[in-house]
């Protein structure tokens, strides 16, 4: 059943609203891009987050650690290297609602994907196939089949592709159950995304482990548009394991350091996994032994030493995230999101279509848009956003995504981006 929500936001104040917001004061803290016309109208923290006002600090900090004390910053300074990736791991922890235990700083998404895989993507004859979506984002599908053909399967055989059932590229909840139970003798793992990346829907992690875990599937979920933006509970779920990235919602930089989870009751697996020493149990490491004793828990997956001038961003990010808390931010997106949801459909109704979902359950921040007169229309409104200072970004064939933060974007924004539109429009 589609339920449409309104937003009580909509002939107020935009400047009042925000002023009333005690989250709207977050802005501070990120510095916002410059515009000939003053700032950017930033709507891309899909893409890339903006830059915490902090982050520079701790940057120089570190470098400074290693100017002074070289080799030594590994044991002495106020956040010593060699337990680095530790002081980060309750802040994600609690923005993807898992124990500290279950979660790692590591690697970048797609590298972290596949080592998830060597040790949860364990095909056999009669259980050879994974479950993705259709249009998934191109790095998972290179790197499921890659692993297909890596077991030695051929991906037209095992490699299932779930297309969209709904108007706009939406899956429902039964097309998702009704493909699972279709192929359930034959999977050994659904990858899910937290959020689709083209159309912004979210989905229900929990019901979809429940139905892959009770075909005897593993469950897994690429988060990299979820982490930041939903009040994820990866614990809860149950889970089997989960990737993502922290350069979009996350504010850690370009290229910034990934993340994994891996649920509790696989501290001590013996699933067969790509080992590295500083995966190695942390008490006898520097032993140097031959022997590869993993850490319990997610840290077991790591492979080599933290990247120190990579974490030391997401500890920024991760500071604004426990201060302001998870649950509040997710509030005041949903209705932020939706009052540029409402100021789209009262004004632009003739002009866009919104491709993501209209109940909140069922997105995060972001809005997919596709203009209605089509892609070369679609094109030229994109690039008449851009040279006004609105940062949108374009995702093919025809869709521009915007995405509200919680974090740095205001009520006021979206009169400035429907007005925009407007004169757009009438312009052209």
């Amino acid at each position: 059943m589609i339920v449409e929500t309104k937003s009580e936001t909509i002939g107020k104040d935009s400047a009042a609203l925000d002023t009333a917001d005690p989250l709207s004061t977050y802005r501070n803290e990120f510095l916002i891009p410059p515009h000939a016309d003053g700032e950017t109208l930033y709507l891309c923290g899909n893409s890339l987050g903006l830059q915490p006002r902090a982050t520079r600090q701790l940057l120089v900090d570190e470098l400074d650690y290693w100017g002074t004390l070289a080799v030594e910053g590994h044991f002495r300074g106020k956040f010593p290297w060699m337990d680095y990736h530790e002081f980060v791991r309750d802040g994600l922890a609690a923005v993807v609602g898992a124990k500290p235990a279950e979660v790692v700083a590591m690697n970048s998404l797609t590298t972290n994907l596949h080592l998830m895989m060597v040790s949860f993507y364990r095909p056999t004859a009669e259980r050879p196939a994974i479950l993705i979506e259709a249009g998934a984002f191109p790095s998972d599908r290179h790197a499921v089949e890659s692993q297909i053909r890596f077991h030695g399967f051929d991906p037209a055989d095992v490699l299932i592709e779930l297309a969209p059932d709904e108007p706009g590229g939406t899956f429902s909840d039964a097309a998702i159950a009704d493909a699972i139970a279709t192929h359930g003798k034959r999977l050994a793992l659904v990858l899910w995304p937290g959020v689709q990346y083209r159309t912004g829907q979210a989905f229900d992690l929990a019901a979809i482990t429940r139905l892959a875990h009770a075909q005897g599937a593993v469950a897994g979920f690429d988060l990299a548009h979820a982490v930041g933006n939903l009040a994820l509970q990866l614990h809860d779920s149950n889970a089997d394991f989960a990737v993502w990235c922290s350069y979009k919602y996350l504010n850690s930089g370009p290229g910034a350091v990934a993340g994994a989870f891996v649920h509790e009751r696989h501290a001590n697996t013996d699933r067969p996994r790509f080992a590295g020493w500083w995966g190695h149990d942390k008490s006898t490491r520097f032993r140097m032994g031959p022997e590869f004793v993993p850490t319990p828990g997610a840290d077991g997956w790591q492979l080599s030493n933290p990247p120190i001038l990579a974490l030391a961003p997401l500890r920024a990010s991760l500071d604004i995230f426990q201060r302001a808390g998870m649950a509040a931010l997710r509030e005041r997106s949903e209705r932020l999101t939706a009052h540029f949801d409402a100021l789209i459909r009262a004004r632009l109704a003739d002009t866009l279509d919104i491709l993501t979902p209209r109940e909140p359950q069922r997105r995060g921040c972001q809005l997919s848009l596709r203009v209605i007169a089509g892609r070369e229309r679609g094109r030229d409104l994109f690039a008449w956003l851009e040279a006004r200072g609105i940062i949108g970004d374009w995702r093919e064939p025809d869709v521009i995504r915007v995405s509200p933060t919680p974090l740095y974007n205001r009520f006021a924004d979206a009169e400035r981006l429907v007005s925009a539109i407007e004169a757009w429009r009438d312009a052209t």
